[in-house]
């Protein structure tokens, strides 16, 4: 059975003795739900916290979303190396009782760096529960539905993503202190139930994960995004700036080294030998530059320039966030007949015209329909078509047993690309430039940039999931045995947490 930290275990017993699938699912969904749907509540919420936090910059606020981003890329693969070494169990339990806790504290900030360092708490809770819950799920799962369950796992954060703005918005509406608050009854529950339901999986001997990789790797990645954010600040020419950069720079260089000799490494480099591995990932990393910049424009322009309230901020970005999780649904004949570089590139192609879209046509005095709408739902295809395309095309690559381990890796490459493009946008819209609508074009053309080079990098991915003809005739045979062709798919169209 495959973890998330790659290796194998055995299930907890014998089939009659596993817990039922469903009312496991159902909790591990409510814990899987709460850390996805934190990052979308939060990007709607974040103009109505500077305002809490008076005299708060867009730089300073931009760790609320990014202190969240680096700490969670750094721990993912660890925390799932201590879920298997202390116990599954225990460790997405642990990891629900934390993300509540600091849920709490956010919301009884009084300042805005109580808030980052409660969100760095959320992050190490993330961290714990996200690959703990993927172990859980398939230690329950009988095998004829191990595939369908890690498929409907990964739908969880599409779910929580499409329902994130508007869920925000509303909250929001009441206070910003509710977007963190409405995490507890959830969290509560899910650990209610997980005392009861979850199975008990036998822990095992493994290598220590490498802690101080990660602690280096999550300093590297903030070093390079404080110096992004407080350039303007600072100068672009200062010693602040370049030291930040340089000193970020050999963190990373330095963390690349370190995994390549650690017996349990944060980045398994030996996986960027495999076919379609490292474009896939490397696309994964500027597409992520390019989706959460859009984001985050969008919520700033429509509260800064528009000055609408966080639910109809909510409600006017909700019609793109939920074309991804329906197109993820839905990719794979496309994929499998055009491969995912042809698929991924067009889906590039798709998102940079809804962004030369609000670059050409998206001014103050213009109306939502004929504005923002076509840009919103060009992104939206956009996504769906690239995210879970890409995540396919990487894990494909793989051999079975390293599915789990290459999907911790893209993910924690995807939570990069987040911090460097909240980064970005932050420095090319400037000091307390948020609320000039000229600004935004700036942050658009660095958007359209990281979307041209995605959908470059997507073009060497290949042919990776495109079934040949005669394949595909083999396929619908009836005398082809249904359980071995799904069981040797990697999962598709999935985004992950």
């Amino acid at each position: 059975m495959s973890l998330p930290d790659g290796r194998t275990a055995d299930a907890p017993g014998p089939a009659e003795e596993r817990p039922r699938l469903g009312v496991v699912f159902t909790v591990i969904a409510a814990g899987v739900a709460m850390a996805n749907l934190d990052v979308f509540i939060v990007n709607v919420a974040l103009p109505d916290i500077g305002h809490q936090f008076s005299g708060t910059s867009l730089a300073s606020l931009s760790w609320v979303l990014n202190a969240y981003a680096v700490v969670f890329a750094a721990l993912l693969v660890p925390a799932g190396n201590l879920a298997d070494r202390v116990n599954p169990r225990i460790a997405y339990l642990s990891g629900i009782v934390l993300f509540t806790l600091s849920s709490v504290l956010c919301a009884l900030a009084p300042g805005i760096w109580f808030l980052v360092g409660a969100r760095v708490l959320q992050a190490v809770g993330a961290a714990l529960l996200i690959p703990s819950s993927l172990g859980l799920l398939l230690a329950t799962a009988p095998q004829q539905k191990r595939l369908a369950s890690v498929r409907g796992w990964t739908a969880i954060s599409g779910v929580a993503s499409a329902l994130g703005p508007v869920l925000g918005g509303l909250l929001t509406e009441l206070s910003w202190h509710w977007v963190f608050l409405v995490n507890v009854p959830i969290g509560v529950a899910a650990l209610l139930g997980g005392l009861r339901v979850l199975p008990r999986v036998a822990s095992r001997d493994l290598p220590r994960a490498d802690v101080l990789g990660a602690a280096v790797l999550t300093a590297a990645i903030a070093l390079v995004a404080l110096g992004l954010v407080k350039g303007d600040d600072w100068g672009w020419a200062s010693e602040k700036f370049t030291g930040a950069l340089v000193l970020g720079v050999l963190g990373l260089v330095w963390f690349t080294v370190r995994s390549a000799r650690h017996a349990s490494p944060v980045l398994p480099l030996p996986l960027f030998r495999f076919r379609g591995f490292s474009p896939s990932s490397f696309s994964n990393v500027l597409f992520a530059v390019a989706f959460a910049a859009m984001l985050l424009s969008a919520v700033l322009w429509c509260q800064d320039v528009w000055h609408w309230s966080a639910v109809r901020t909510g409600l006017a970005i909700f019609p793109g966030t939920l074309l991804p999780p329906a197109l993820a649904m839905s990719i794979g004949p496309v994929i499998h007949r055009f491969g995912s570089s042809v698929v991924a590139f067009t889906g590039c192609v798709v998102f940079g015209a809804g962004i030369a879209w609000w670059l050409t046509l998206l001014e103050p005095d213009a109306g939502y329909a004929s504005g923002m709408l076509p840009g919103m739902l060009l992104t939206g295809i956009g996504v769906g078509l690239t995210l879970p395309t890409l995540i396919s095309a990487g894990v494909s690559g793989l051999p079975p047993q390293s599915f789990s381990t290459g999907s911790g890796v893209i993910t924690m490459a995807r939570q990069a690309g987040t911090v460097l493009g909240i980064s970005l946008l932050v420095a090319t819209l400037g000091t307390g430039a948020a609320h000039q609508a000229d600004a935004f074009d700036r942050g658009w053309e660095m958007t359209l940039g990281a979307t041209a080079a995605a959908a470059i990098a997507s073009l060497f991915v290949g042919s990776i999931g495109k079934t040949s003809h005669q394949t595909e005739t083999k396929a619908t045979q009836p005398t082809q045995p249904t359980g071995t062709a799904q069981a040797a798919k990697a999962p598709e169209g999935t985004g992950g947490a």
